[in-house]
């Protein structure tokens, strides 16, 4: 069941994938547009009455900044047009990374970025697989994390044998996504354990378990420039793995990401459709996110829970 209430808009990064949100929810996208200024200045218009409605705003917060910025000027302008609620879809949080102070004199971004969407007026958010869980703490609003994972268990059940799998988790911080994916099939796990010399450069991975003749998945909420990813399925492979195979949440593939997964030793990467790639390849596979955001809409509306969405 759907409710009339119900008006959606869309950022222009993620246009492309709420297109499909809102074919999926049974309904169009709300009429908006934005106007770019000479001096880079944008100001976003909602082209419908909105008042009284419960407005959803879909927009990914990867780069540019201007990304961010979009959706907060959207979020004050369905406040200013008399909104009864506003929420915001954010299927790729970004910033989620500065998530604490690691070294002296630093920020912590998705605390920031946390206050700005709370300040700007929003009255809860969804998201998919943030990096870091306690970034729900930042806010003073619900915050639906739902996870991933419902969609990578469905295209695992429907696509390979699960009896000879076993998942990897790319380092230490991943242990548990990846233990908790094993749980869910009743498989084993393994770990990779690396040392970075800086950000976005890995030093050296060790493994830690058995992974001879398995069908082996490495799982992570983000890939970026793809090195950890596929120096972990070097050594898996190295190791007796008879498939590696990578399922992340969100495909930032930067700098020479692309390149470092086509020559690596990963059968395939299936990502979701939460970034936009910049490049198709044979070697990725993307899956939607549509129907699982327009049911945590309906479920939203319909005051039902989505507990079961939430759950690794």
């Amino acid at each position: 069941m759907t409710t009339n209430n119900v008006i959606m808009f869309s950022g222009r990064a993620t246009r492309y994938l709420s297109d499909r949100i809102a074919d999926a929810y049974g309904q169009s996208l709300g009429k908006s547009e934005v106007l770019d200024f000479s001096d880079g200045e944008i100001q976003p218009a909602l082209l419908q009455n909105v008042r009284g409605s419960d407005v959803f705003i879909i927009q990914s917060t990867f780069a540019p900044a201007e990304n961010l910025l979009e959706l907060m000027l959207l979020v004050d302008a369905a406040k200013r047009a008399s909104a009864r609620k506003i929420i915001t879809i954010i299927p790729y949080f970004g910033y989620a990374r500065q998530d604490r102070k690691d070294r002296p004199r630093v920020p912590i971004g998705a605390k920031l970025i946390a206050n700005l969407l709370s300040s700007a007026g929003i009255s809860r958010l969804i998201t998919l697989d943030m990096h870091a869980d306690q970034i729900q703490g930042f806010f003073d609003i619900p915050v639906d994390h739902v996870y991933a994972s419902q969609i990578f268990l469905a295209h695992i059940h429907n696509n390979f044998d699960t009896s000879n799998i076993i998942f990897a988790s790319p380092d230490a911080g991943g242990t548990r996504r990846a233990q908790t994916y094993a749980k869910s099939l009743g498989n084993g796990f393994v770990v990779c354990y690396k040392l970075r010399n800086r950000p976005n450069e890995v030093g050296t991975i060790e493994l830690l378990g058995d992974v001879t003749d398995k069908d082996v998945i490495l799982l992570d909420d983000i890939i970026d420039t793809g090195n950890t990813i596929c120096k972990a399925a070097k050594v898996i492979r190295s190791n007796g793995a008879r498939s590696v195979r990578a399922m992340i949440t969100h495909p930032l593939l930067t700098g020479n990401a692309y390149q470092n997964v086509l020559n690596s030793e990963l059968d395939e990467l299936v990502v979701t459709d939460t970034i936009p790639l910049k490049k198709t390849s044979d070697k990725i596979t993307v899956l939607s996110t549509a129907k699982t955001f327009a049911e945590v809409i309906k479920r939203v509306e319909n005051n039902e829970s989505i507990s079961d969405l939430y759950t690794l």
